[in-house]
């Protein structure tokens, strides 16, 4: 038994996954069930959320590797099918598993949640093959996925319309558009030579950038909502604005490093759903 190709196999479809990115989904879906409801949000519909949530990244990152094996040849030769870890039909058919999970678990949730994986499914299946080209509409798809962990969150306790979860929803959207674009500017070689339609190739990557930064301009002027209607105090005041900061520098850095940027707009939006998670805390136990 070749127990070496069975451990490269094995680690090739984790990465295959990004694990990283698809506990940091669940923790976001489970932020967003904690700041719709606090502590009285029901434990088996946010595990449920959570593992439909983690399944459903997963499953949406190894199908986006199997239908971006060729420019991922140019921009991302270390990722599992470059590299020869896995292959093409075994990555497509590990993504159809994960699927499956995400179906399983979230069929316990209530309909509005329902939905929303549904949704959110269709869209990560489409992502690659329909609007991954498209200027700018590639972007917003992602935007949308990334924001709907907290509003999934939140619809699986029954508060999909929660003021802090739709707010946090926009801000995490918005930032995201911002840090995709920035992603564009760095994968540009590579892009352009599958012949994609991104938006720093059509519009110029001065031109995105600038659009990056004024996105993000908007994400921060929607983090002040929450305080200013008095649904968080000061504790979220005083997190979210270094959070802001952190976020508007990675934007900044956008024009001269993209890869940093990328990391601190990362950083700046987890900073940002730790001022929530705050915010809704001291508000619980006020």
């Amino acid at each position: 038994m070749d127990t070496a190709g069975s451990h490269g196999t094995a680690r090739g479809l984790l990465d295959l996954t990004r694990p990283g990115n698809a506990v940091a989904a669940g923790v976001l879906t489970f932020t967003g069930a904690f700041v719709a409801a606090g502590f009285d949000a029901a434990p088996v519909a946010v595990a449920a959320a959570v593992a439909a949530t983690v399944f459903a990244t997963a499953a949406g990152n190894a199908i986006n590797d199997y239908f971006d094996r060729d420019i991922d040849r140019i921009n991302r030769p270390e990722r599992p099918i470059p590299r020869g870890a896995v292959s093409a039909r075994g990555a497509l058919a590990f993504s159809v598993a994960l699927f499956l999970g995400a179906v399983v678990a979230a069929f316990v949730l209530p309909l509005a949640a329902i939905a929303i994986a549904v949704l959110n499914l269709l869209a990560l299946v489409a992502y690659t093959e329909l609007f991954k080209g498209l200027p700018g509409v590639g972007n917003v798809v992602v935007a949308y996925l990334t924001g709907s962990t907290f509003l999934f969150g939140a619809a699986a306790v029954g508060m999909l319309t929660h003021p802090a979860a739709l707010v946090l929803f926009a801000l995490a959207g918005l930032a995201t558009v911002t840090r995709e674009i920035v992603k564009d500017v760095e994968d540009v070689a590579g892009d352009r030579e599958e012949g994609l339609r991104t938006l720093p190739i059509v519009i110029g990557e001065g031109a995105a950038l600038w659009a990056a930064l004024a996105v993000l301009v908007v994400a921060v002027l929607a983090s002040a909502v929450p305080y200013l209607m008095g649904t968080f105090g000061l504790a979220y005041a005083v997190l979210v604005v270094p959070a802001d900061a952190v976020m508007l520098d990675g934007a900044r850095r956008g024009f001269t490093d993209p890869a940093t940027a990328q990391r601190r707009l990362k950083r700046g939006m987890f900073l940002a759903t730790a001022a929530f998670v705050v915010g809704r805390v001291v508000t619980a136990v006020a």
